[in-house]
């Protein structure tokens, strides 16, 4: 059961990540990024990749919150 209720987390966090992704990538250029006002020694790929990864953690854990807030209280 927790490996589909990891799936349940997983996979739309995955989606929306994606697009999320695509999104903020249409408006914002990654050479234009800075970090505490010096720019970022990464190339594109690399904040493309940690975007992503950000994103994917933040919406999975929007979906845990929800997993865990839908589970009746007798099963834990």
């Amino acid at each position: 059961m927790w490996g589909k209720r990891l799936m349940w987390i997983a996979w739309p966090a995955f989606l929306v990540a994606a697009v999320l992704e695509m999104i903020v990538f249409a408006l914002v250029d990654p050479s234009d990024l800075h970090w505490f006002g010096s720019p970022l020694a990464l190339s594109r790929e690399a904040v493309y990749t940690l975007a992503f990864f950000v994103f994917w953690g933040l919406t999975m854990a929007s979906s845990a919150l929800t997993t865990l807030l839908a589970v009746p209280p007798s099963e834990l």
